[in-house]
């Protein structure tokens, strides 16, 4: 399904958007959102999860379909369709639509920015993250009800990574932006799939690794039968997760449906960020004990290295429009008066 690449929905299709979501807040709301993962990924379930627990401390007034990504629209399409009412909300990695603003690539993964998730979700919930990011989104009729993350992703490949040197030449998926960027400068040589091709990618040798979610999920599906190798813990990603809303909708909640939700973003969050860290845990002791998977990380030496290549593709990125210079200064303000740089 091919969606218009503009900001703002044209007239006709809002006023529709708006007859079609203008029920009550007391009336029961079924809504669809998409996630940007497959139906087989531990996320899905976690998901499922949040949204079963929605409709429970609703006493079923909101209940929550999730599907998996491209169920619907490709997942770069997902801020459009939930805009104009075609999706209800999704769960999704704003850095896919760094097309319609760079901005979006800087709040969803600024590489090398952070190395706990709890340090980005400080920054946006209490250092001003939200607010600027539903300054990108809003104007598409979609609202961020909160920010949400995973723990660092790991890389997985079929070759082993023990020194920047190593990614020469390596065909590498990665998302589209800083990310693929950064891995250039170091480089590699990155290929854009969605998650749903990772896997045959992979078996066919279209690329020998790949920048996809946490270990416990390469692992469980079986990935290393093909990239036997994996850079953990990972020191290269950690993207955000943005839990949005089409806005038409959120502005007809009530307080109390508004702050419930919020709050439920919150618990979901946890649960992402705890359940696929012990799932790591649990996965990287078996890949070990199996010899299943060869399992590396950089040293500091090469960390710093990697952190200043990423450093120098910020600067890049914040000299792209105002957007991107106001989310640049304000996480490097951030992680400054952190300490974190």
């Amino acid at each position: 399904m091919k969606l218009l690449n503009t900001p703002m929905i044209p007239g006709f299709l809002a006023l529709t958007a708006a007859c079609l979501l203008s029920s009550t807040a007391a009336a029961a709301q079924d809504w669809t959102f998409q996630i940007n993962v497959n139906a087989g990924d531990d996320e899905y379930g976690i998901a499922q999860e949040w949204a079963r627990s929605v409709a429970d401390e609703t006493q079923g007034e909101i209940n929550i379909e999730i599907l998996p990504g491209g169920a619907i629209v490709g997942n770069g399409e997902t801020l459009e369709a939930v805009g104009a009412g075609i999706l209800q909300g999704h769960i999704s990695d704003p850095g896919y639509f760094s097309g319609k603003n760079p901005a979006f690539a800087i709040y969803g993964n600024m590489v090398g920015a952070w190395s706990d998730p709890y340090q980005f979700l400080d920054y946006m919930r209490n250092a001003g993250g939200e607010t600027r990011y539903n300054k990108l989104v809003e104007p598409y009729n979609v609202h961020l009800i909160r920010a949400g993350a995973v723990g660092a992703e790991a890389l997985i490949s079929k070759r082993k990574i023990e020194h920047l040197s190593d990614f020469k030449g390596l065909k590498i998926r990665a998302p589209e932006g800083m990310v693929s960027n950064i891995f250039s400068l170091v480089g590699a040589a990155p290929v854009n799939l969605p998650g749903s091709e990772v896997f045959t990618a992979l078996e066919k040798g279209v690329i020998d690794a790949a920048d996809y979610t946490v270990f416990s999920t390469n692992y469980s599906q079986g990935y290393h039968k093909y990239a036997p190798f994996a850079a953990y813990p990972g020191f290269h990603s950690l993207p955000m997760k943005s839990i949005s809303i089409n806005k038409t909708i959120w502005d007809g909640l009530t307080q109390e449906q508004k702050t419930l939700l919020e709050h439920s973003v919150d618990e979901f969050t946890d649960n992402l960020i705890s359940k696929l860290k012990q799932k790591d845990l649990e996965q990287v002791a078996k890949a070990r004990e199996t010899g299943d998977v060869t399992i590396t990380t950089l040293s500091e030496a090469e960390l710093v290295q990697f952190r200043n290549a990423a450093r120098s593709e910020w600067d890049t990125w914040r000299s792209k429009n105002a957007d991107t210079k106001d989310a640049v200064d304000s996480i490097q303000a951030y992680l400054t008066e952190k300490g974190l740089l």
